[in-house]
């Protein structure tokens, strides 16, 4: 058996429960790691209230989380890591848990920690997806909704060194952080779009919605073309013609991990993590990340 975080209906955090579960046998070309971090999402947050329901459906009891590193303990038929490797990446399984199933593990870096490697997963993938999906090029444009969030972060970092011109919406709190990135910062909130259209007299060209904070609508307005507009938070993207990314798993690249977490081990990435809480404590983690009180990651340590 293995501990591991579970709810059973949707709710605050106070419905994650401290848990035994059945400790994960690795199938064919899968390991399984004792897990020694584990991130914690704002998306696992949306999930575990009820708020993806379209988007991200469950079964109870549910063991959240998804993005992992730790130590193989096992192997299934044809895995291409050995007892003992550091790995990182994708829990078939979730991931708030002692143990963890991994179809597709990447070698992690020795100059990633645990925490660092486990943080940068879904961020890195998402800020790197959104990305390519957009296709935007150097010279253009990109409004980043969220920007000084951890998805919006990374993604300003990529876009910044691709030279792309970067304006991020932001905290007033992380204004000067996201403009240290290679951002041009601005305060989120009524008037934004004002703001965006001083801080851009040429025009935006591509718009990537981190927030989910109901900027859709006028988005699409300031670029004219939904198709130009992608949000992986916001569930009201069908009404708006927007493209929501990150549902479907054929969508993502989990590809780009090994490349990301290289940026990072050499220092062109940068992805901070703010807290490491005991497992038993995800649901303040929780707490705090709706409460928007983190500057940065939020792992887990089981």
């Amino acid at each position: 058996m293995s501990t591991a975080i579970t709810f059973s209906e949707y709710g605050g955090p106070e419905v994650l429960t401290l848990s035994e579960v059945a400790t994960p046998e690795p199938g064919p070309g899968q390991v399984r790691i004792r897990v020694r971090a584990t991130a914690v999402n704002p998306i696992d947050a949306r999930i575990r209230a009820g708020m993806m329901q379209g988007v991200f459906p469950v079964e109870f009891p549910m063991v959240p989380g998804w993005d992992v590193a730790g130590v193989v303990e096992a192997v299934g038929g044809g895995a291409s890591f050995a007892i003992g490797d550091e790995v990182f990446g994708v829990a078939s399984v979730g991931g708030y848990s002692e143990h963890a199933l991994l179809q597709w593990p990447f070698a992690k870096p020795k100059e990633l920690s645990f925490e660092t490697a486990a943080a940068m997963v879904t961020v890195g993938e998402a800020a790197y997806r959104t990305l390519k999906h957009l296709g935007v090029q150097q010279g253009q444009t990109l409004l980043i909704h969220g920007a000084g969030g951890s998805v919006g972060t990374v993604a300003v970092q990529l876009a910044a060194a691709r030279g792309i011109t970067v304006v991020g919406t932001v905290a007033e709190q992380d204004a000067e952080r996201v403009g240290g990135l290679g951002a041009v910062a601005v305060r989120y909130g009524e008037g934004w779009a004002e703001r965006v259209k001083a801080a851009a007299p040429g025009g935006v060209d591509f718009v990537f919605d981190a927030s989910g904070a109901g900027v859709l609508a006028d988005s699409v307005a300031l670029v004219a073309d939904a198709g130009k507009v992608i949000t992986i938070a916001d569930p009201s993207f069908a009404q708006h013609g927007v493209r929501f990314t990150g549902m479907d798993p054929k969508d993502r690249f989990p590809q780009a991990l090994p490349q990301l977490a290289d940026l990072i081990a050499t220092g062109k990435l940068d992805v901070p993590v703010w807290r490491a809480y005991p497992l038993g404590e995800a649901a303040q983690a929780h707490a705090d990340i709706e409460a928007h009180r983190n500057q940065g990651k939020v792992v887990l340590l089981p």
